[in-house]
């Protein structure tokens, strides 16, 4: 109540005290001071109606903070977010969004660079707009509006435990809009919360969403006037993560695996672990905290999804004293090829000779590590190595010839003797885990995480997680995490037949702008629509050779393997040469051209070099490169281009040399399926 109401309510009573009235004046006094009553209650009700803005002023957030708590944006004066209520329940019943009393409202504008670890730039632009609401009842919201996206989280700061029941994570839509829906695949154990979120999209409009299913994050939906959202999570930790289900009208929301009470051994080589029982609450959580970034990137720009970083902005700095020993890279890797070497005096499998003999083809090749597969260890305990592994004698060749050693490991074994075993394979001199099967991403495996990243870095080990659910940050709170898969990667080429440069050119766009992506490039047979077919022991890509090389420019990676075998690489040095040679880190990344589903255009510097790659679908294209990126001077553009036959044989290719400048314009075609890569170095 201001000073001004304050003085017409003393003015009232003095009335009524002082002043001998008729009935009718009194009347009319509490006439008036009902009016003024309900003056006062609208203008308390409109004091809980709070706008934030982006910097640039194209997106505005409007917050409602009364009955209940909901927020609304707008890009450029159109709604892309409807009202949208969000809440925590807490187990007995206590809603947090509901019947909202403020106690302070906070605001500040925030304009600061971020340095990055292993990152495709050397440092983020953060700069937004926030405010933090703390309410009665011990917790608060804030919300942050970029030029790019929104994003909002609870806190909470209270004693001991807190039962988290749910949370209401609403995102409705103005109107029946089409999204990009990658449903959860076949539920493990009959579980539906138990997946490897590994699916293609399903392009459909809301409506179409299927009844009681679930979509993994990210999810992009598309609006008019070329507006998206992309709707995914950041800074998950000791939580549950999102997935997004259909509900009433155009809206979806977030569902949460149950906490998990019960698990058991199992799955593939006993190496997951099924939940058998879970709770009736999500999590179980300290009282003072920060709740995880529900978080909607906004752009009227294609293009603009290519390189997001607000993921990276939201989440938590890093908790890793010193990262010099922390080496990103290329790695040469056996399984999706089935150890399928050829031309050799000696039986290739998993044995000592074989992996000596790839320590020798990454040493050649100039590719940073060797990763050792499933097979190496027995699969139920990781501490007893196979017969057939001399591992102390494959380390210490890696060594001699300057290559890194990884291994592959099962979740469950290796966290079941996770201190026994880190110590133990760091000191052999090991310089990191591919860590698989995870499959799910509730609260204690979200834990393992976070478990799994810290002991590993005590170690000086570097993790790279696959079987995984989508990034959210992890990597730069740990920057020994290299990389996550949840993406539908080259390895589905061994068993199935999707639509697979259709998938290659939409990830970019949405799975992407969540994080790194353990896709695992780098087939050398190299398919059209009409000559795929599903190999395990001897797998092809589909599409183009140059559209494999323009994956290690397009796709984000910072441990990014080879996934061919040296036998076939060593018959191909020219591609073999530009997939060992372009960075898996950068110093700056540029979003030159692109359409979500069709093409993608990155271009990338690491000192004063460039990277420039290309991704097509299936549709053959035409597109025109713009230079102006570049500093002054001549370069030299060296190109792969698809060749003249690739429609028919995906393995042709055109190597070329030109000058170029920045006002130069580079004319590309795209074949069916194909692709474009280049360097450019300035020419001294």
């Amino acid at each position: 109540m201001d000073h001004r109401t304050t003085s017409i309510i003393r003015t009232i009573h003095y009335s009524f005290v002082t002043t001998k009235l008729t009935k009718m004046k009194v009347y009319c006094r509490l006439l008036l001071f009902a009016c003024i009553a309900s003056v006062l209650s609208v203008q308390a009700q409109k004091e809980k109606e709070l706008t934030l803005a982006s910097p640039d002023g194209n997106i505005v957030v409007h917050i409602e903070a009364g009955k209940k708590l909901s927020w609304t944006a707008t890009l450029k004066g159109q709604t892309v977010i409807a009202p949208s209520a969000v809440s925590l329940s807490l187990q007995g019943g206590e809603l947090l969004g509901s019947d909202i009393r403020l106690v302070s409202v906070k605001s500040e504008s925030v304009d600061q660079r971020i340095p990055t670890f292993h990152y495709k730039k050397d440092s983020i632009t953060d700069q937004y707009n926030q405010l933090t609401l703390t309410c009665k009842g011990n917790y608060g919201i804030i919300f942050r509006v970029y030029d790019n996206g929104v994003a909002y989280r609870f806190f909470t700061t209270r004693k001991g435990e807190l039962v988290i029941q749910d949370e209401a994570a609403n995102f409705n839509f103005p109107d029946d809009e089409k999204a990009y829906i990658p449903y959860v695949n076949e539920p493990h154990n009959h579980d539906i919360y138990e997946c490897s979120f590994e699916n293609t999209y399903k392009h459909i409009r809301l409506s179409e969403f299927v009844k009681d299913t679930l979509a993994f994050a990210p999810v992009l939906v598309e609006l008019p006037f070329n507006h998206k959202v992309l709707i995914t999570e950041a800074d998950l930790e000791s939580y549950p993560g999102m997935f997004l289900q259909k509900g009433l009208g155009n809206n979806l929301h977030g569902r949460y695996a149950p906490y998990v009470l019960e698990d058991k051994q199992g799955g593939h080589n006993d190496l997951q672990a099924f939940v058998i029982k879970r709770a009736g609450y999500i999590a179980r959580v300290e009282g003072t905290r920060s709740f995880p970034w529900r978080l909607a990137v906004i752009t009227d720009n294609d293009k603009a999804l290519l390189n997001n970083d607000l993921v990276y902005q939201l989440a938590s700095t890093s908790r890793v004293d010193t990262i010099a020993w922390i080496q990103p890279g290329k790695v040469a890797w056996d399984w999706w090829n089935d150890w399928n070497i050829s031309h050799v005096d000696f039986k290739a499998g998993i044995n000592t000779i074989t992996y000596k003999y790839y320590i020798d083809f990454a040493a050649a090749s100039h590719i940073e590590n060797i990763l050792l597969d499933e097979g190496w260890a027995d699969s139920k305990d990781i501490m007893k190595v196979v017969p057939e592994i001399d591992l102390q004698e494959i380390i210490d060749y890696g060594k001699k010839k300057h290559i890194g050693v990884w291994l592959w490991g099962g979740w469950l074994p290796l966290d079941k003797k996770i201190d026994e075993a880190l110590a133990h394979y760091a000191s052999m001199g090991i310089k990191g885990f591919k860590i698989d099967f995870m499959d799910r991403d509730d609260q204690k495996m979200v834990e393992f995480y976070y478990r799994m990243a810290r002991k590993a870095a005590q170690y000086h080990l570097m993790v790279d997680f696959h079987g995984a659910y989508k990034p959210t940050g992890l990597q730069r709170t740990y920057p020994n995490v290299m990389n996550f898969e949840g993406v539908h990667g080259l390895e589905q080429m061994k068993w199935s037949n999707p639509d697979m440069p259709l998938y290659d050119v939409s990830i970019p766009f949405i799975r992407m702008v969540a994080g790194p992506m353990d896709y695992t490039p780098g087939a050398m047979r190299n398919a059209n629509k009409g000559s795929f077919r599903a190999v395990n022991s001897m797998p092809m890509s589909q599409g183009t050779r140059c559209h494999q090389l323009a994956m290690y420019v397009v796709y984000e990676a910072p441990f990014e393997m080879l996934a061919d075998n040296p036998t076939a690489y060593m018959r191909e040095p020219e591609s073999l040469q530009f997939m060992a040679s372009v960075p898996t880190v950068f110093d700056e990344t540029i979003a030159l051209d692109g359409k979500v589903a069709e093409y993608a255009v990155i271009a990338r510097r690491k000192a004063d070099t460039w990277y420039i790659g290309a991704l097509g679908n299936w549709e053959p294209r035409d597109l025109t490169i713009d230079l102006s990126f570049l500093k002054t001077g001549n370069y030299e553009l060296e190109l792969f281009r698809d060749g003249l036959n690739a429609d028919r044989d995906g393995t042709d290719y055109s190597k070329e040399k030109q000058i170029v400048t920045a006002s130069s314009l580079v004319k590309i075609h795209l074949a069916p399926g194909g692709g474009w890569a280049a360097t450019l170095k300035p020419v001294h």
